[in-house]
Order: C-alpha cells, then structure tokens, then sequence
C-alpha cells in the first residue's frame, strides 16, 4: 500500500469510528500529564530546563510558549516517537511491543539529562512519569484514532503550555 509520507507518520485525519472515546481519552490522559508536569516542575524546581526560558516573563512569555510547547517540542517529539519509532517498532514487534519500546525511549530522554543534576531517584520517577504518559498517548494514537498522532500531540502540546505557563507565572527557577 502506498502512501504520502505524512500518513506514514500518522500525521493525518483522526479516523475513528469512535471519536467520542477518542476525546475522552485524550481529556484524561491530557489531565494526567498536567500532574506530571506540575509535579516534574515541583522536583525541579531550582534546576535548569527548557521551559526555564520563561521563569519570571508572566504571560507576555505566552507567544514564545506557544510555539515551544506546540511545534518545537510537541509536534516534533510526536512525529518522532509516535509518528516514526512507534509505526516502525510496532510493524516489526506488534503494537503492544512498539507501544512499550517507544514509551521507554520518551521516558529515558526526559529523564536521562536531569541524572547528574537531580541524583538517580527523581530521575527515574522523571523517566517513569513521562513513560507512562508516552505509553497512553501512543495506545490512543495506535488504538483510538487509527494511527493518528493527532491525539497525542495535542496532549503533548497542552501539558507543555501549561508547564511554560507554570514556569512564567509560578515557579521561578533559578
């Protein structure tokens, strides 16, 4: 079967027969990765990161938060994790397999880079909390939407305004 490259990504049109379900699985795992952010940015509260560009702005930070949260990080993560290593792992191993390998792989390069700052503890919870949540978007892109990444970035997207959100308005980190 041929097709255009973008559909070989997954970024294409939620097909579903159940859209609602859709939704509302997106909804929730969007509300759990709001915890994890919020906690995430709790544990590292005086450590260097991406959305520390924003510490102190307010919501003037809003426009460089939109395009960070929604296409620097989000949509080029999802292309690559859900949209490239996902697709690939899952036609090699079968999609609980490929659902896990690329959850894993979210997981550890969220949390790998905070090893030498944080110690070994709240890195693995890092590498746990954004596993999870990887895990969940790629079982709604793959078993919801039909292979849609759609789901999964937005989720990604709103966990990542509101964490730049956060860093503006209330953590300050140093």
């Amino acid at each position: 079967v041929v097709c255009s490259f973008f559909q070989w990504i997954g970024f294409k049109k939620i097909d579903s027969e159940n859209k609602k379900q859709t939704a509302v699985w997106t909804a929730i795992v969007t509300g759990a990765f709001f915890l994890v952010s919020f906690f995430t940015l709790v544990i590292l509260r005086n450590v260097e990161m991406a959305t520390s560009d924003f510490a102190g702005k307010g919501i003037s930070a809003l426009p460089a938060i939109l395009v960070y949260a929604i296409v620097q990080t989000s949509l080029s993560e999802e292309i690559v994790f859900r949209g490239f290593l996902l697709k690939r792992f899952a036609k090699k191993f079968g999609d609980t397999v490929g659902i896990t390998m690329q959850s894993v792989l979210f997981g550890f390069v969220h949390g790998a880079m905070f090893f030498s700052q944080v110690g070994a503890a709240k890195a693995i919870l890092i590498i746990a909390f954004t596993g999870v949540i990887g895990w969940f978007m790629g079982y709604i892109n793959e078993k919801k939407a039909n292979g849609s990444i759609i789901p999964g970035w937005c989720i990604h997207a709103c966990a990542n305004i509101f964490s730049g959100l956060l860093s503006a308005c209330v953590f300050y980190t140093t």
